[in-house]
């Protein structure tokens, strides 16, 4: 396997296989954010923008993948998203876009990376649950992948959950927050 990483924003070529990439896998994964080609260009070209990081992953000029960076905090940025096409997933490409994404940002004096991830499919025990001030940190503490949801990925990657948001996709929707020190 030859690939190659690219910089998204480097040709409308580019931007537009990263947005078939997104439209594709997270309407496979029945994720309804980005509906359609529009929509997922839209996003795209926003990832891109400076003084944001998008970086594509190809092999042969097809596009497997891809993640983004953005500001949040002065030292701390977003990821945001990160996208493996279904048809590549679990092969690896997720980790080296992310370790690629990493070492871009430490380059930039970027000491930490945080992300949403967000439980609208129910795949984790935090949408069994009302979550209340009583029993937040608990739950936090013994989260259970219930089906396949990318927080135990992001947990290998070496990031660990700073806290959630409850309903915030619906009623028992959860974001889950993760972050990254990257001193």
């Amino acid at each position: 396997m030859e690939l190659e990483f690219y910089e998204i924003g480097s040709s409308e070529e580019l931007m537009l296989k990263a947005a078939e990439v997104l439209c594709d896998t997270f309407n496979s994964l029945g994720n309804s954010h980005w509906p359609d080609l529009e929509s997922s260009l839209k996003e795209v070209r926003e990832c891109c923008a400076a003084p944001n990081i998008c970086i594509g992953i190809c092999e042969r000029g097809e596009m497997l993948g891809w993640v983004g960076l953005r500001p949040m905090y002065a030292k701390t940025w977003e990821l945001h998203p990160l996208v493996v096409s279904s048809r590549h997933q679990k092969g690896g490409l997720g980790r080296m876009l992310v370790a690629e994404l990493e070492e871009r940002a430490r380059a930039l004096g970027i000491i930490g990376i945080v992300l949403g991830t967000d439980d609208e499919q129910d795949q984790t025990s935090l949408s069994k649950i009302d979550i209340d001030s009583e029993n937040i940190f608990r739950e936090i503490a013994g989260i259970k992948n219930l089906s396949r949801h990318p927080f135990e990925f992001y947990k290998k990657c070496g990031y660990i959950i700073v806290g959630i948001i409850p309903n915030a996709n619906g009623y028992r929707k959860p974001d889950i927050w993760m972050w990254k020190g990257l001193c």
